[in-house]
This record gives C-alpha cells, sequence and structure tokens, in this order.
C-alpha cells in the first residue's frame, strides 16, 4: 500500500509539473497603447474585442472602438475635480461612470447614451460618511452599488431601470464594527448571472463576502481566511459561475502580505490558493475568459481552458503605484510573474485574446493570451 501510495503521488506531481511547464510556454503577450491622456486610470471596462471604457482622475475616461488601436479621450463637463473608481461599458455609445471626491455629494453616477456626447448624472449621494466604493451590472439595466458601511449598516443602492436608483440598505446584511470595502478598480463586487453578486469586505476583525442569490433582496455573509484590519481584507472578487470564485487582498501597508482565496461553493466557504509572486496586497483580480463568454473572435482557436485563467495587479501603500502584475492558470495553484508590468492599477478582460491593464499616466497596456 505504501508504494501504491508513493507512485500516486509521484504521478501526481509528474502532471502538476507538466501541466505548469505547458503553460509557462504560453505566456501572455503585451502591446503596450496610446491612451489620449496623462490622468491616472482607475478603472477598465471591456464590452468586447473592440469596444473599450477606461476612467480615472481629473473626471477623465477614455473609450476606444478598434481595439486600442486609437483611444478617444474626453472630460465630463463639471466632474474634473472627481475621480472615477469605477465603470461599466455597455456598448460604444452606452456607459455608466461612478465618481468620488472630497464631499459627500461628490459620490455620483453618471451615464451616457451617445458615446460621452453628453453625460447625465443619475444619481447624487446625501449620506454622510457613506463612501462608495464599487458598482457592477447584471444587465444595462440591472445594477448595484456598495458603500463602507454607516453606523452598523451598508448603504448600498441598485437601479432596475437604468435611470433611477434606489437604497437597499435594510435588505444588507448588519457590518462588523469598521467593515468596510476597498474601492479597487471597481472590483470589489462581481456579479454573474441574472441575479447572484458578491460583495468582499474588510476593515474589521475578518474580511466576508456579502452574497446575493436573488438580484439584492436578500444576503448573506460568509467569513474568509484573509487578513483583515483597519487596512486589510478582501479587494477584488470575481466568480466564473454560480459556485467557483476567487477573491484577493493582503494588508496594503505590508509588502508581503498578497493572498488569494477560491470557493466552489458559492462563497460560502473559502480556500487560501498559493502564495501569489507579488508585493502588496492584490487590488484587482480578472478572469481572462471575460465577462462575455461568447464574445470571442469568429475563428478563434484556443489551445488551452481559459475557465480557470486569473490576472492580476498589486499595490502598497502609501502611493499605491507598485502596479505589479502576475497570472494563474488554475485558480491560484500555480503562478507566473509577469516581469516588467508596472504602474497598473486594474486589469479586464473580453476574451483571452483581449485584454487592458490601465493606470498611472494613462498608461495601458493590452494583454493577449
Amino acid at each position: 500500500m505504501r508504494k501504491y501510495v508513493s507512485l500516486v503521488v509521484f504521478l501526481a506531481v509528474c502532471v502538476s509539473l507538466t501541466f505548469a511547464q505547458d503553460w509557462k510556454s504560453h505566456q501572455p503577450k503585451l502591446t503596450s497603447q496610446k491612451s489620449g491622456t496623462t490622468q491616472l486610470l482607475i478603472a477598465v471596462s471591456p464590452v468586447g474585442s473592440d469596444v473599450v471604457w477606461a476612467a480615472g482622475t481629473g473626471g477623465t475616461y477614455v473609450v476606444t472602438t478598434d481595439g486600442g488601436e486609437h483611444w478617444r479621450a474626453g472630460v465630463v463637463p463639471g466632474a474634473a475635480s472627481l475621480q472615477f473608481r469605477d465603470v461599466y461599458a455597455v456598448s460604444d455609445k452606452v456607459a455608466y461612470l461612478m465618481s468620488i471626491g472630497s464631499n459627500t455629494t461628490d459620490f455620483k453616477i453618471y451615464k451616457t447614451v451617445d458615446g460621452g456626447a453628453t453625460w447625465k448624472i443619475e444619481f447624487t449621494n446625501h449620506t454622510a460618511n457613506a463612501f462608495y466604493d464599487c458598482f457592477a451590472f447584471w444587465t444595462p439595466d440591472r445594477g448595484i452599488t456598495h458603500s463602507d458601511s454607516v453606523n452598523g449598516v451598508f448603504p448600498d443602492i441598485r437601479t432596475m431601470d437604468g435611470l433611477t436608483w434606489q437604497s437597499i440598505a435594510t435588505s444588507m446584511p448588519p457590518a462588523l464594527p469598521g467593515e468596510a470595502s476597498f474601492a479597487a478598480s471597481g472590483t470589489c463586487i462581481n456579479v454573474q448571472g441574472d441575479r447572484n453578486a458578491w460583495v468582499t469586505t474588510g476593515g474589521s476583525t475578518t474580511a466576508r463576502v456579502l452574497a446575493t442569490r436573488d438580484g439584492g433582496d436578500t444576503w448573506n455573509a460568509y467569513d474568509t481566511p484573509l487578513v483583515s484590519n483597519a487596512g486589510a481584507g478582501g479587494i477584488s472578487i470575481a466568480f466564473r459561475d454560480p459556485w467557483n470564485g476567487i477573491v484577493g487582498g493582503g494588508d496594503l501597508s505590508n509588502n508581503n502580505s498578497a493572498d488569494a482565496a477560491t470557493t466552489n461553493d458559492g462563497g460560502r466557504t473559502w480556500t487560501l490558493t498559493k502564495k501569489p509572486p507579488v508585493q502588496g496586497a492584490i487590488f484587482c483580480l480578472a478572469y481572462a475568459r471575460g465577462r462575455h463568454h461568447d464574445d470571442y473572435p469568429q475563428g478563434a482557436y484556443f489551445d488551452h481552458d481559459f475557465g480557470r485563467v486569473v490576472v492580476i495587479t498589486s499595490e502598497t501603500q502609501p502611493n499605491y503605484n507598485s502596479g505589479a502584475a502576475a497570472w494563474t492558470p488554475d485558480e491560484g495553484h500555480t503562478w507566473f510573474q509577469l516581469p516588467n508590468v508596472s504602474g497598473y492599477w486594474a486589469v479586464g478582460f473580453a476574451n483571452p485574446q483581449a485584454g487592458w491593464f490601465v493606470g498611472n499616466d494613462g498608461q495601458i497596456l493590452k494583454i493577449s493570451f
């Protein structure tokens, strides 16, 4: 029996090594692109292989309709003093932006339906001490926006028509003392399917995941093994189907704190992955398969299964400017660094051949597997 067990272990190790070597030879292609701005770009939202929106400081947004060959930069009128921490793109014409600033009312949700020629403010915050970190959309008209807790309550809001936003604070789980999320390029919340959503939190004694199966009507809260304190916790989360997902985070003041965990039961339980090879904390992560799994280029052939491929960026305090990156073919069992990639805050994919990093000084880097 001992020999049999040893043989099984040996074969498993061989398979694992072969798998890792196979993926190591399939390193992604990186192509620098010109955004047309020098503003920090914080968030990115690919619609497909051609249409991508990104946004950041100085009220700035950028958009491409040809896969990044050309980008057009603009500033939303009246928003030059604000930061756009999140963007959700529907098409080359329709997109949402989420702003923050130094005042309570600086949190706003903007929408354009004409490619940025005009913008309408759909929501302005009036809740003192609320800080909205991220939003996500199931459909072009159905979305949810998450805030740090205020007096033990998450003052989250939801739209069912893409035009108006209502509070769902009474539906949210009670918050732990100090519980908050991180404005991690809009990736502290992830939606999947028609009604599933997950929010990752920190800032308290336990890093949790808040989950809904009914579009935000009811929620549950589940503990994760990620480190959590006033400056640490879960920072970025993504799911590839209703049950399998990954959360990343760490302590932004500790250069050796990057951690990730995976779930196969919809977020109820989480298991730490192998240590990601980046300094600081994981700030943004994304599945390479993209949000529209059927948006693969016509005739595209992939010699690997990209269902479990995840790409991450990292950040460190005090300047949040490291922007190192790495990727895993198997949700954290194996990791590969992306050398010479730095200064990027966010990453997002339309499909394995069409992903984009955005970051400092208007940097944009296309990533293609």
